[in-house]
């Protein structure tokens, strides 16, 4: 059997592939060699913008199957009858570092799902982590640069860190999950995902309902020490991307149960708190988890680049009985994230195998820019209306209408009756153990004690004092004793 010729990148046999064309046995290299000259250009363009934030990643393709009705809540297709099987991608992530840094690190994880609907795609793109801790978009830029390395020394600062949660009293609940015991999953297979945002289901009837999702890991929950997740970090960096690659390789596949908890849309405005805050949690007497069905992960992308790196995950990528709610971060999110793809991979992105959909066929009126494949033929109109046979619009919204109401301005989220920025964050300080209390504790002191400001660290603990007065002593007393050693 011949093998197959070795080409340039416009079919042109290549003779060798092992020697540079050069003037005469040892002279110096040939400005004609085609082969030699493109190769080095190709490999200085191999890398693209990472991303500014969930940079590290890994992913896997399954699928998911709903297990029980839904449909008196939302008309969205794939969840549309029991047994109902559609593809999935999904890529996890670690949120702060670059794409060269470890993955057993104290940071939140990306859990973001791309469902492959009859429909279009749905994106939904959370967290391992129920909220944030913001919950405004327009203070993003700035927790993120308080987050990764400092423009003078180059690395993480506490100073930083810190400093920005002290003016942030809302992060104290997400700062409690991640300097708890669950800040270090042992793996992707081992953790629960979130969408954390509220989001709009409609029904058939035009009934609206705000949703949270949750996917419960079926492997349990496991979760590392601070001393285990900075010794793995140190002997294997791809610690998670290696278990979830061998795990599905050898036919463990692992799997997440969808539950959902459903807040009709005429209890929000009267809820005790604001349930479009993403810094806080729907308490699960309110309403209950109501499951939904099952996620799989069952075959490894072929191409890492390809399909992890250039997969693209946009919260404005709805279909029919679901869409956004005024949850300010989500708003914020769904301009933001088809803005990074548009930037990182060009706004034919949608066009990459990974993110085209699968089950349908996109059609508009979207043509030409970089890397484009979309001409469509000489008779194809670029405009709508046209009387030549284009797609045309259908007149049925996605989800239903938000009422609004009042004067444009910048304005602060109206408050409920119970909205505080600490009650939530002592709730789950209240419902730990006596150990993960401990453990808690020391992970806080460990940080907040490497600050130099005085003032910065009276401010963070006294976030921690108003959420739970235990909470804000121990804390206290465990930042203490470390600045005096």
């Amino acid at each position: 059997m011949s093998k197959r010729v070795l080409t340039t990148e416009s079919g042109a046999p290549v003779a060798d592939n092992q020697n540079s064309a050069s003037a005469g046995v040892g002279g110096p290299l040939l400005l004609q060699d085609q082969h030699l000259l493109e190769k080095l250009a190709r490999f200085n363009r191999e890398r693209i913008p990472e991303r500014v934030v969930h940079a590290r990643g890994s992913g896997a393709y399954g699928h998911f199957e709903v297990t029980d009705d839904v449909t008196g809540f939302t008309h969205a297709d794939f969840l549309s009858e029991i047994g109902k099987r559609t593809e999935v991608f999904l890529r996890f992530s670690t949120v702060a570092d670059s794409l060269g840094g470890a993955d057993a690190v104290r940071d939140p994880r990306g859990f973001a799902v791309k469902f492959y609907t009859a429909e279009g795609n749905y994106d939904l793109v959370g967290n391992n982590t129920p909220v944030f801790f913001i919950k405004d978009p327009i203070k993003f830029p700035d927790f993120i640069h308080s987050q990764k390395r400092d423009p003078f020394t180059g690395k993480q600062e506490p100073d930083n860190v810190w400093d920005f949660w002290a003016h942030a009293p809302e992060a104290t609940h997400q700062v409690t999950w991640l300097m708890g015991d669950r800040g270090i999953p042992a793996s992707y297979r081992h953790m629960n995902g979130y969408g954390s945002h509220t989001y709009q289901w409609t029904n058939a009837q035009g009934e609206a309902f705000f949703v949270k999702y949750h996917f419960k890991t079926n492997q349990g929950i496991r979760s590392l020490s601070a001393e285990q997740g900075a010794e793995l970090a140190g002997t294997d960096p791809n610690s998670h991307q290696t278990d979830l690659l061998q795990a599905i390789e050898r036919g463990v596949h692992p799997s997440w149960t969808l539950h959902v908890q459903i807040m009709p849309a005429a209890e929000a405005a009267e809820y005790r708190f604001n349930p479009f805050d993403l810094t806080k949690v729907w308490p699960h007497k309110d309403y209950p988890l109501q499951r939904v069905g099952r996620l799989v992960l069952d075959r490894n992308p072929d191409n890492v680049f390809a399909e992890v790196e250039q997969a693209a995950f946009s919260p404005n990528n709805f279909v029919p009985g679901i869409g956004p709610s005024p949850d300010k971060m989500l708003q914020g999110r769904l301009f933001a994230y088809a803005d990074a793809h548009r930037y990182r991979l060009g706004v034919n992105h949608t066009l990459l195998a990974v993110n085209a959909p699968k089950a349908t066929t996109a059609q508009n009126y979207g043509r030409d820019g970089f890397m484009a494949s979309n001409a469509q033929g000489r008779h194809a109109k670029n405009y709508e209306p046209n009387s030549y046979d284009g797609p045309v619009e259908t007149g049925r919204p996605l989800a239903a209408p938000l009422a609004v109401s009042g004067h444009t301005g910048t304005h602060e989220a109206p408050l409920h009756t119970k909205d505080d920025d600490f009650y939530q964050a002592g709730e789950l300080y209240r419902l730990m153990s006596a150990e993960e209390k401990q453990r808690l504790v020391a992970n806080i002191a460990g940080g907040l004690s490497q600050v130099s400001r005085d003032d910065v660290i009276e401010k963070n603990l006294a976030h921690f004092h108003a959420a739970d007065p235990e909470y804000g002593k121990r804390v206290e007393a465990a930042v203490r004793a470390l600045r005096e050693d």
